[in-house]
């Protein structure tokens, strides 16, 4: 929902009110025009000698400043100010996000936190408590990615790669994996960060995963296959060369794809789809073929959007959210509870939309079928997500009608 910028701050301040009960504040990014004093500040609750603060650390790409304020001297507004984009407030139980418009609006969603755990009753508020990372840069995988130095320190030059991965693990850390074997691929593994990190957190939580990373390329794979040897984990992750639609099916906890490009995305989709994978999560990364069905001078704009698509920006983005819309309704089709969620903040990477999706098993209904025929008919679409699962979608959309 869109409020002003002065009612989200007040919203926002209202959760401070009992530190108690605070996990974290982010302020990150950048509002249009200005140029903030820090790339990103983090703030939490800490107990020193007895007395509630907050301790605010700011980060400036080279090293971190740290102040702790008593509650009454933390000012979101002040911090705000100096022209951050982003906020995020997050309590034991509620979760606000707030962006700012290039009107200077503030964009607001809420979301309710179900705790873990019954015995999760606040955040840790010792002072000298490690970074909120799921993953340390001293891990000898990130020194054999390239992402830490010998001695274990981030490079700076490779900080936005080491938090994008952990905030992907954030979201690996909140999934429902309950078997302690677990079957993971990643899907167009690339140079493989998140193959290793997820497979390194995995194994750290207790889970004994067995990981498979497949990349169309055969340099990749040698390149991949030496750092699993050089860190001695040569035996429980495993690199393939193979197109994602070539890659044989198998049973699969979870499956990850990580920017697959353009169609590859569906791909990845289909082939986790037909693997029965348990778990989804894929961020996809452009977005040309629907954008393309999009343009020519044969293309029919749906009249309500003429004044929209006539702006090649706009026609692109709504060229994604279009995409992304019917592979979350494919998903949902076919049997998981799914939704599309940012899982960094913007100023780490531009392409920071996830599609998260969890088998349950959930009947389809007619008005799924609806929901996404509407979108189809009306756009003049062929999505390749549908084509990939033609016959899976046919299949439900039998049982609906029968």
């Amino acid at each position: 929902m869109i409020e002003s910028l002065d009612n989200a701050l007040l919203r926002a301040a209202e959760m401070l009110k009992n530190p108690y009960n605070v996990t974290r504040v982010v302020i990150s990014g950048k509002r249009r025009n200005y140029t903030p004093t820090m790339l990103r500040i983090d703030i939490r609750p800490v107990e020193i000698k007895g007395t509630i603060h907050f301790q605010r650390v700011g980060h400036d790409g080279r090293q971190d400043t740290t102040r702790n304020l008593l509650p009454q001297e933390l000012s979101l507004t002040d911090i705000m100010s100096d022209g951050y984009g982003n906020l995020l407030v997050e309590t034991v139980d509620e979760e606000l996000n707030v962006r700012i418009t290039k009107s200077g609006e503030a964009q607001v969603s809420i979301r309710r936190i179900i705790p873990k755990s019954s015995s999760v009753t606040g955040p840790a508020l010792s002072h000298d408590r490690k970074k909120d990372r799921f993953l340390e840069a001293s891990e000898p995988i990130f020194q054999a990615l390239g992402i830490s130095d010998h001695l274990g320190k981030l490079k700076p030059s490779r900080s936005e790669k080491f938090i994008q991965v952990n905030e992907f693990l954030k979201i690996i850390d909140q999934l429902p994996l309950k078997t302690k074997s677990l079957t993971v691929v990643d899907l167009g593994c690339g140079n493989a960060y998140l193959t290793f990190a997820a497979h390194q957190f995995l194994s750290k939580k207790g889970s004994q995963p067995q990981t498979i990373g497949v990349d169309s390329r055969e340099s990749s794979r040698k390149r991949n296959i030496d750092i699993a040897k050089s860190i001695g984990k040569d035996e429980e992750i495993e690199f393939h060369a193979s197109e994602i639609s070539d890659f044989p099916r198998r049973e699969v906890d979870l499956t990850l794809a990580l920017h697959a490009c353009d169609t590859a995305s569906d791909d990845a989709l289909a082939w986790a789809i037909e693997s029965k994978s348990k778990v989804i999560l894929v961020a996809p990364c452009c977005h040309h073929d629907i954008q393309s069905q999009m343009k020519g001078d044969t293309y029919e704009i749906p009249e309500a959007w003429n004044s929209v698509l006539r702006h090649g920006i706009l026609r692109e983005r709504v060229g994604d959210i279009l995409t992304d819309a019917i592979r979350a309704q494919v998903l949902r089709i076919l049997g998981y509870e799914t939704d599309v969620i940012e899982f960094i903040a913007s100023e780490h990477t531009p392409r920071n939309l996830m599609i998260r999706a969890m088998f349950t098993g959930r009947p389809a209904t007619q008005k799924d079928f609806q929901d996404l025929d509407s979108i189809i008919v009306q756009w003049q679409l062929r999505p390749q997500i549908v084509a990939l699962l033609a016959e899976a979608i046919a299949a439900q959309r039998q049982k609906v009608l029968s």
